[in-house]
């Protein structure tokens, strides 16, 4: 269901580039998780702190005829850390100070509105594939978990010319849920992400 939502959205979005004025581009920026692991089920995991990531990819925007809106789907590769404090289950381990990497794909559809010439504001949901996840620690095994998400973004930016910024908050819709074994024991958290993003992009 969640793929076929995906693809509904994204055949409506690039439909509406056919008879519409397009623009693209690139963009980069940089984004802060404020929480990598929010539920966890077991109590290994402590102070859990959110550190600065990164992104980079690709976007197409077209105005929607009548509504004067414009819609702008992204191709998005982000990369984010958070660092935690792990206790290990077995007796007499010590805790360890540990990063856990998260790395996905977004496919952001957004929805804006341009105003004064230069400003505008947009909202729409953020599509998330995860790529890859894990910790930085040998004692921590493969992390295996959820592959596709939903989340939101909203935000606003300026346009000078070729040159734009935006500024995003995004919240992770449903859970991404996540485990590993230790010690035989499955332990299970949440790597749901709400993060800050802060992009510049350059129109083509």
């Amino acid at each position: 269901m969640k793929k076929l939502i995906l693809s509904l959205c994204l055949a409506f979005a690039f439909g509406q580039t056919t008879n519409a004025q397009l623009h693209f581009g690139i963009k980069g920026g940089v984004n802060y998780n404020s929480e990598a692991i929010i539920a966890v089920t077991e109590n290994v995991f402590k102070g859990a702190e959110g550190k600065t990531g990164y992104h980079a990819g690709i976007w197409v925007r077209a105005k929607i005829p009548v509504l004067g809106l414009y819609i702008r789907p992204e191709l998005i590769y982000t990369n984010l850390e958070s660092s935690i404090t792990y206790s290990p289950a077995r007796i007499g381990a010590d805790a360890l100070q540990t990063d856990f990497s998260f790395q996905k794909i977004d496919i952001p559809v957004l929805f804006g509105k341009k105003f004064l010439g230069v400003g505008n504001v947009f909202i729409g949901p953020s599509f998330q594939y995860v790529l890859t996840q894990g910790f930085d620690v040998n004692d921590i095994p493969e992390v295996t978990g959820d592959g596709f998400t939903v989340g939101l973004q909203i935000g606003a930016g300026i346009e000078l010319g070729k040159l734009g910024i935006d500024v995003r908050l995004e919240r992770g819709f449903n859970d991404i849920e996540s485990s590993f074994l230790d010690d035989a024991t499955s332990i299970e958290f949440d790597t749901r992400v709400n993060q800050v993003l802060v992009g510049l992009s350059y129109r083509f």
